[in-house]
Parts: structure tokens; sequence; C-alpha cells
């Protein structure tokens, strides 16, 4: 089966929860996602971590410039 897709995608803003060893972020289409988890304690660590304490800041991380004016015509 042949599947041809044309996308345009434009992000202006992308948050993430939370990002657990299963987890999977996609965007746009993938042919086959195949399932995979591993887990490594490489630090040593011997008890769970800290919770997580957000910080006052609403600015985002990365900051994402604006988007192309006619960038996608549809046809």
């Amino acid at each position: 089966m042949n599947l041809t897709v044309h996308q345009c995608i434009n992000i202006q803003q992308l948050r993430v929860g939370a990002v657990t060893n299963s987890s999977v972020l996609q965007i746009g289409t993938a042919g086959e996602i195949r399932a995979l988890s591993n887990i490594y304690n490489t630090g040593g660590f011997t008890g769970p971590a800290p919770e997580f304490e957000p910080q006052p800041n609403n600015n985002p991380l990365v900051p994402l410039s604006a988007p192309i004016e006619d960038l996608y015509r549809p046809e």
C-alpha cells in the first residue's frame, strides 16, 4: 500500500507535562512506531528523585520564531 502525505505543521507553543520511560511524542505522521523501554541506573541512585518544583516563569524554555506567511499554499 502506497500512502503519500503532505503536511505543513506550525507549532506556536509546545508544552510537555511529563515524560516517562514509555512516552511517545509524535508530530506529523510515522510509518511505524515500535515500543521500546529501557531502564538504566547509571548514576547509582538508591531512592526516588525529589519532587519537581516548577519555577514561576511563563516564558518558553525554547523561544520559537513567528510563522512564515504564505509558506503553505493549498492547490
